[in-house]
């Protein structure tokens, strides 16, 4: 399978000697820049991670929309937008809009979202549960309102007294961006999720982490997802065929400075942890190595296989050049030995 390859930034930032990313106009200043790095390096997709009340990328539509304006074939996306926090209408309105700059290249990861830095964080945004639901069920309404007026169809009754002319009919949510509903996707941590995006007819994002609910390997259990996953679309009967991303972190150490930053990692492996109080997890390894020992290691990960996209969760903290070094890295030294690009690597740049 060819595979698209991207990264994943988090926008991490923080005031410290140590980081190159040390305020929130750094973070955002450099991920356009990373993009665009991205791009001319041949990856496929530029995708950002979204955070409230955190030192990291919050609001996303204006990246995305100046990231569409610098950059001319790169995909653009989250991975994911947390819709506990969002009004479904308004952000059709700014997904519309960053989608129609960017020229139909807008990928977009929503989700019930994760752990939280403040305590019912939506609350703050004005967002209330409705009788007898939580907040994953208040996340999953607001994701299908969304999902639906990305139909294009109307559904508002006209003023008889507008101040400028309408059509004729209902009203629909303006701008419209024609496509974009078809690059929706869930970002699905149990495998009951995904299934419920499969039958909705969103694609799937995975990540580097995963309710656990067998105790296999993570890799084996996120494989077992996808699966579920395509077998549920199928079982829906969709007419196209859905996308499935999976996040790794994958550093090919092939400068001193990648054995410095990275060379500890070594034969790293799954990790168990608590979501809260209840939810039990299983995160998946970091590989790091050098790139015939990396290949290997990666033909052995089912979920990799499975999936059609790879985004590679970047330290962004490291600054743009380093994070290019290490996209290009993969795209070098990884993907043709694995078969994931069709693309001729570019020359190596220093690290």
């Amino acid at each position: 399978m060819t595979k698209k390859i991207g990264f994943l930034s988090f926008g991490h930032w923080a005031p410290s000697p140590q980081s190159q990313t040390r305020s929130a106009g750094d973070a955002l200043l450099q991920s356009i820049d990373l993009a665009v790095a991205a791009e001319e390096l041949g990856a496929d997709g530029a995708y950002f991670r979204v955070h409230h009340f955190a030192r990291q990328l919050a609001a996303p539509f204006p990246l995305l929309a100046a990231i569409g304006a610098k950059t001319s074939r790169i995909e653009i996306g989250t991975a994911v937008i947390d819709m506990r926090y969002e009004n479904p209408l308004y952000m059709a309105e700014d997904a519309g809009a960053a989608d129609l700059i960017s020229g139909g290249r807008l990928q977009l990861g929503i989700s019930r979202g994760s752990p939280e830095q403040v305590i019912d964080g939506w609350r703050h945004f004005g967002y209330e549960p409705a009788e007898g639901e939580d907040e994953a069920d208040m996340a999953r309404r607001h994701a299908e309102v969304f999902f639906d007026v990305l139909r294009g169809e109307g559904f508002a009754a006209p003023n008889p007294r507008p101040m400028f002319p309408n059509p004729p009919g209902l009203l629909r949510l303006e701008p419209h961006a024609p496509g974009l509903r078809d690059r929706i996707w869930w970002g699905a941590s149990s495998n009951a999720t995904a299934v419920w995006a499969a039958k909705l007819g969103m694609n799937l994002q995975s990540s580097t982490l995963k309710t656990d609910e067998s105790g296999k390997p993570f890799a084996e259990q996120q494989a077992e997802q996808i699966r579920l996953y395509r077998e549920a679309w199928k079982d829906a009967g969709h007419s196209r065929t859905p996308r499935v991303s999976v996040s790794r972190s994958i550093f090919p150490l092939v400068s001193d400075r990648d054995v410095a930053y990275f060379g500890r990692q070594g034969e790293g492996s799954d990790t168990i942890g608590y979501l809260d109080a209840t939810t039990r997890a299983i995160f998946g390894r970091s590989y790091a190595a050098e790139p015939d020992r990396l290949v290997a290691e990666l033909l052995k990960d089912e979920a990799i296989a499975e999936a059609d996209t790879l985004l590679l969760t970047v330290p962004n903290q490291l600054g743009v050049a380093y994070n290019a070094h290490v996209i290009e890295s993969v795209l070098t030294h990884v993907a043709p030995a694995l078969g994931w690009s069709a693309k001729a690597p570019p020359p190596l740049r220093a690290a």
